[in-house]
């Protein structure tokens, strides 16, 4: 994206001019979410690799968009997305 442009290569002379326009390739996932068995007042913990470093993502439990709190902890380093659920009660899952 911040390559595209109008570029042009000029002999004195003559010159001749070209556009490039760059596609953005989608994010997919290189690794899925797998399910998570955790025992009462433990830490579980999601995590999911992505084809696109630093991509934007979004948590959620059910419909309920997740931010970062004492309960959740959401980390993302390259193309690695992990979720922390900390003291997992009944009502997490």
């Amino acid at each position: 994206e911040a390559d595209a442009g109008e570029y042009t290569c000029d002999t004195g002379d003559q010159q001749t001019t070209a556009t490039v326009l760059v596609k953005a390739l989608p994010v997919l996932f290189k690794h899925w979410l797998k399910n998570e068995e955790v025992e009462e007042g433990r830490t579980a913990m999601l995590h999911c690799e992505l084809t696109k470093p630093n991509a934007p993502v979004q948590w959620r439990k059910g419909d309920a968009v997740l931010q970062a709190s004492d309960k959740y902890e959401i980390r993302q380093e390259g193309t690695h997305v992990e979720l922390f659920i900390y003291d997992a009660e009944a009502q997490d899952a």
